[in-house]
């Protein structure tokens, strides 16, 4: 039995009802009272706690409603539904994913779980695959290159995964989901957090299992095409635990570990081909206020990130592990007005099969964030340096002014400059995998403006960057890798949200030239426009949702040879609250049944079903 053709039906069903629902009273068609909402906390633009609107640059927040109503879509999938975000797979959310932020490729966004850096010391990007995004409470995206906060990798800005939950006090509560759907996909999370008596606490587990869908078509060649189901089996698990012993005195545990079981092709052997990934983050800190205007905040973090490749022809291990150890020292130095002193130290160890010229990488650094508010005036401004032992050094700096013009309109300008710095792979594999140890880190220098409203039910937003990115690495004929070009990338954004009573619409529209300078082509697999338009609608019980999606045509090869046609896909949604603790959800993908890619040879999901119980206490 074809197990689509009911999960369609009842997604039809859920969106149908309400309309139903609309024939038998109109008072149901009223909005519901308005309750005050609570300022987005983030820490992520200024390494310091402060409300989103006060945030100056171009921040988004995606928050645990959103994560937890993602139905089948991988955490990837829930990034790119926001703007200036791209993303590939190589055949489902199981495969090695990559996620473009402004552009930049996968391995210039650097990845933070609960601030700490999972971007791979070998492969250089971040197992996206093995994030779930049912253990997640919120994602602070910031924009534009932030080496000069975080260091290497953040040439295109910084994603910051936070699975932990505020320590101010709180009742115990809870929640668990259910939920089954198409490709024999079957999802479950549990959780719970509170806050009393000094100490707080958090705990979410999750597991998913899916029979999958062909990874490859038969574009992918011989070699690799393989027409069986691609699943997988994922478990993850996530866990804080603080106690504040004295007024301004706390001292807290985070742990993340998070495994996937996933299938890929790898041509037409009998032997099935897979991946074993396990993305690990701890860490442990102590933040204690020792005046009223100085903050200290200590932390140890560890991180490591593993995957076993089980190629029935040609089995690898690879990884790595890193350790880092911060003070951050935040000064208030008048109403309005902080500076933080930050030292850092990371020290990266390569792990695997692959046998490394050099085994250890330590890099050592040191930062100044200011931050001062002057009545309309906003002013950022962080400098910092990174020296890597026995390698070499980069200094970093970032300038940004924001103006209230009215209490609604805002504008303001940046320009940052950031850097990555080569991986193992890059720098000491083995010669016949193509690595130069000459090589030294692409740079980039960023500038942007930005207009911005906001009241009570519209928040509007156009923001024009320019991104020069330097000393690329890529191979050359020889297939030796080389700081052989550089990249300009320029783009405009818009983006907005407007309330209409019980009607929620948020649109967004990414016009982007990602260019290779010495040869004019196109950056491989972005694409240069890119359409978003979401509505909600609350009906009594039930809140009734579509999103569409368009994106242009992409290449898949630097020379613009393999042409990724552009695509549209259109999305529902529909929920239904049975009471204040109990809701279905239900999330119908790609309705329209699109066949598209984003990775030449590599399929994509058909039109898909996802319904989820879920239950909050």
């Amino acid at each position: 039995m074809n197990p689509k053709l009911p999960l369609r039906a009842l997604a039809v069903a859920a969106c149908a009802l309400p309309l139903a629902a609309t024939a038998q009273t109109s008072q149901s068609t009223q909005a519901p009272a308005s309750v005050s909402e609570l300022q987005n906390i983030v820490v992520t633009p200024a390494r310091i706690e402060q409300p989103e609107n006060n945030a100056i640059g171009d921040v988004t927040v995606i928050d645990s409603q959103e994560l937890q109503q993602a139905g089948q879509s991988s955490l990837a999938e829930v990034l790119a539904r926001h703007h200036d975000i791209q993303f590939y797979d190589n055949g489902g959310p199981q495969t090695v994913t990559g996620v473009f932020l402004r552009g930049a490729k996968t391995s210039q966004t650097l990845v933070l779980v609960d601030g700490l850096r999972v971007n791979s010391a070998t492969a250089g990007g971040a197992s996206w695959n093995a994030i779930d995004p049912a253990t997640i409470d919120h994602i602070e995206i910031v924009r534009g290159a932030a080496s000069s906060l975080y260091g290497s990798d953040a040439i295109g800005g910084v994603i910051n995964i936070i699975t932990k939950k505020s320590g101010e006090d709180r009742p115990l509560s809870a929640y668990g989901n259910i939920g089954m759907g198409s490709y024999g996909t079957f999802k479950s999370s549990v959780g719970l957090s509170g806050a009393s008596d000094g100490w707080d606490y958090a705990l979410s587990s999750s597991y998913a299992t899916s029979d999958g869908f062909s990874a490859t078509d038969r574009n992918a060649g011989a070699s690799i095409y393989n027409p069986d189901a691609d699943g997988y089996t994922r478990h993850s698990l996530s866990g804080s635990l603080g106690y504040r012993w004295k007024p301004g005195h706390r001292i807290g545990i985070t742990a993340y570990n998070s495994y996937i079981n996933g299938d890929y092709d790898s041509g037409p052997s009998s032997a099935p081909a897979y991946f074993i990934t396990r993305q690990q983050a701890y860490s442990l800190s102590s933040t204690d206020n020792i005046t009223d205007y100085w903050e200290s905040v200590l932390q140890f973090g560890f991180t490591k990130e593993f995957t076993d490749d089980r190629n029935p022809d040609f089995p690898s291990q690879y990884g790595s592990l890193q350790r880092s150890y911060s003070w951050q020292n935040n000064l208030k130095l008048g109403t309005g007005q902080n500076v933080s002193l930050l030292l850092e130290r990371r020290e990266e160890r390569p792990e695997g099969s692959t046998e490394y010229a050099v085994t250890r990488r330590d890099t050592n650094a040191a930062g100044l964030i200011y931050r001062g508010d002057f009545g309309a005036h906003h002013v950022q401004a962080s400098v910092r340096n990174d020296t890597v032992t026995g390698y070499t050094s980069r200094s970093t700096g970032s300038l940004a002014y924001d103006l209230d013009i009215t209490p609604q309109w805002r504008v303001g300008v940046a320009g940052n400059t950031g850097f990555r710095m080569p991986t193992f792979n890059d720098l000491y594999a083995p010669s016949w995998w193509g690595a130069n140890p000459d090589l030294v880190p692409e740079k980039s220098r960023n500038i942007e403006a930005r207009v911005q409203y906001s009241s009570k039910d519209t928040d509007a937003r156009l923001v024009v960057y320019q991104n020069k990115i330097d000393d690329l690495i890529i191979a050359d004929s020889n297939y030796m890798l080389h700081n052989l070009n550089s990249a300009t990338i320029r783009g405009i954004t818009l983006s907005g949200t407007q309330r209409l009573g019980a009607t929620t619409l948020r649109a967004s529209a990414d016009f982007m030239n990602p260019r290779d300078d010495d040869t004019g082509n196109q950056l491989n697999r972005r694409a240069r426009q890119v359409y978003r338009l979401n509505a909600d609608h609350r009906i009594s019980q039930w809140t009734l949702g579509a999103e569409y999606l368009f994106t242009g045509q992409r290449y898949d090869d630097t020379a613009n040879q393999i042409r990724l046609g552009g695509y549209s896909l259109l999305n529902l949604t529909a929920s239904y609250d049975f009471s204040k603790t109990v809701a279905v959800q239900v999330r119908w993908n790609n309705v329209l049944d699109k066949d598209y890619t984003n990775a030449y040879g590599y399929r994509t999901p058909g039109s898909n079903v996802f319904v989820n119980l879920a239950v909050r206490m």
